[in-house]
This record gives C-alpha cells, sequence and structure tokens, in this order.
C-alpha cells in the first residue's frame, strides 16, 4: 500500500506538472494581448506600456515566465490579476465558499437520485426500468445551461419559487438561491450515475451466488444490501468520484447563467479578458481536484471490494 501510494502521489505530481505546462502555453498561443485590456483603449506612452508589460513579466522569454510562475505557485502566490488588480490566492478564495456549496448541493442531489434511481431500475424490471432509462436518456442529453433556462423560466419567472439569480445570504437563503443552480447541474451526472448503478447491480443479480441465497431463502432486501448493492459500489465509487471532480468544470457555466459570484465564473470572465493568472490558477485547481478525487477513490477501493486487495496481490 505504501509503494501504491507513492507510486499515484508521484503520478498526481507529474499530472499536475504537465497540465500547468499546457495551460501555461495555451493561453499564450491565444490572440491577443493583457496589456491592451489594462489599457481599456487608452492612448499610452511607450514608456507607459513597457513599465507595464515589465510589472507583468510579458516580455520576459516563455521558459523564463513558466519557471517563474511555477516557483511562486508552489509558495502559494498565484500573482496578481489582470482585470481585478489583486491577489489571484485572495481573488479565488473569496469566491470559493459559493462553488463549493454549489457543488456540494448537486452532488448530494446526484449521490440521492442516481443512486436511487438505478436501483429502482435494476430491481423493478418492467415499466419502472423503461421510465427510468428514458428519463436518464432524456437528463443525460440535456446541457446545463439548456436546464437552466428551462427551471428559470418555470419556477422563478412563473411559479416565484425559486430566486434566478444571487448567491444569497445565511443558510437558507444560501439554499434557496443555489437550489435551481445545483439541479441544473446535477441533472446530467444524476442520469449517468443512475444507468452505471443499474447496470452494476443488474449484473450483480446474475451472478450465481445471488441466486444460490435466494434459493436458501435469504429475505430480498438482505440479499440486495449484502450481495448486490455492496458487490456493486466498486464501478459506482469510481464514477461518483470523476462527477464530483467534474462538477467543478460544469459549474462555469451554471455560475454564469444564474448570476453566481463563484469561480466558475471567474474562469469565465477571466478567459474573456485573457486574466492569465487567474485562468492559469483556476485551471490548476480544476486538474488537481480530478486527480485528487482519483486518489481518493483508488485508496478508496480495497475497503469497498476486498477483492480488488486481493487482484493487486
Amino acid at each position: 500500500m505504501a509503494f501504491f501510494l507513492v507510486k499515484r502521489l508521484a503520478a498526481m505530481v507529474a499530472t499536475l506538472v504537465a497540465t500547468s505546462l499546457a495551460v501555461f502555453g495555451s493561453l499564450y498561443l491565444a490572440p491577443g494581448d493583457p496589456a491592451t485590456f489594462l489599457m481599456r483603449g487608452r492612448p499610452v506612452t511607450p514608456e507607459t506600456l513597457a513599465a507595464i508589460r515589465a510589472q507583468y513579466h510579458l516580455d520576459d522569454p516563455f521558459a523564463v515566465q513558466y519557471a517563474k510562475w511555477l516557483g511562486d505557485a508552489l509558495t502559494g502566490d498565484f500573482g496578481r490579476s489582470v482585470q481585478f488588480r489583486q491577489d489571484v490566492g485572495g481573488l479565488i478564495a473569496s469566491r470559493l465558499p459559493t462553488t463549493l456549496w454549489l457543488v456540494a448541493y448537486a452532488a448530494l442531489l446526484i449521490l440521492v437520485a442516481g443512486l436511487a434511481l438505478g436501483a429502482v431500475a435494476a430491481l423493478r424490471r418492467g415499466a419502472a426500468d423503461r421510465i427510468v432509462l428514458i428519463g436518464t436518456g432524456m437528463a443525460t442529453a440535456t446541457p446545463a445551461f439548456v436546464a437552466a433556462i428551462g427551471l428559470i423560466s418555470v419556477f422563478s419567472v412563473k411559479l416565484h419559487w425559486f430566486p434566478a439569480f444571487g448567491n444569497g445570504s445565511g443558510f437558507g437563503g444560501r439554499i434557496s438561491h443555489l437550489t435551481l443552480p445545483a439541479i441544473a447541474l446535477a441533472l446530467t451526472f444524476a442520469g449517468l450515475l443512475a444507468r452505471v448503478t443499474r447496470s452494476a447491480m443488474l449484473e450483480e443479480l446474475a451472478r450465481e451466488h445471488v441466486e444460490v441465497a435466494r434459493s436458501r431463502g435469504v429475505p430480498g432486501a438482505t440479499v440486495v444490501r449484502r450481495h448486490v448493492l455492496r458487490n456493486s459500489l466498486g464501478p459506482i465509487s469510481t464514477v461518483t468520484g470523476t462527477v464530483v471532480a467534474g462538477l467543478l468544470v460544469s459549474t462555469s457555466i451554471v455560475e454564469t447563467a444564474f448570476g453566481l459570484s463563484g469561480v466558475g465564473q471567474l474562469l469565465v470572465s477571466s478567459v474573456t479578458v485573457k486574466d492569465f493568472p487567474v485562468v492559469q490558477a483556476v485551471s490548476l485547481l480544476v486538474v488537481f481536484a480530478f486527480v485528487a478525487a482519483n486518489l481518493l477513490v483508488d485508496l478508496l477501493q480495497p475497503l469497498i471490494d476486498p477483492r480488488v486487495k486481493g487482484a493487486a496481490r
């Protein structure tokens, strides 16, 4: 286990370094210049423009810029935002709570709806199974921005049940403001998890030991809990870890649609104005979430399914 952990941590570090290099390089391939945004169309002298480019190290070679940025990032210094003129770390920290609330809310909806619908489809073959398959198929095919528009039109404009914009204050206000964004964010992923849960449980239901348990008169609920659901948790946990990490990427669309001042909305506005430091920091944060979630799932797999530990040996 110690060797496996060291190996996974080394792969995690290598992935983060490679991703940081790719993100840093891709931004400089895009057209435009951050200095142009800083001027906001105002005429400036060549000396002023040179001072600004020197302040943000825009004239340094690519390798020098990347090495300096990576070294500072390792100490928690991601530079200053070109758009907001403040430290990137503090800027992200001020918006991170909204995004974490939204991700946690959506993850809860995904787990509850995905597991429940998948279990119903696997255990109630027939009409219930067909309804779940049709519903989850529609859910997975619905983009988040389409779901957001539909939810705002019905539940905010027509029914006035939930607010359409803003973060809200206090626990109740935050839940009220984040309900529609969380549903829009969770819709596609809940459909995916439901289908994975259904497939995993159907595979376990067809196994010989399940038939033997049933033939011996073991209660159906016990068979499902001990032999079906427990053995299905391997693929379910793998998909869940990836889905939860992927929520950070999808928040950009939902936060923009609902006017939430989170990290996703910050990323969209920063890409528009080529705010390099913010885009680089947020992209690295998202990649770290993906890698950390995958590492956590790999470490939990032997605890969830002892067969994984035995196979590793």
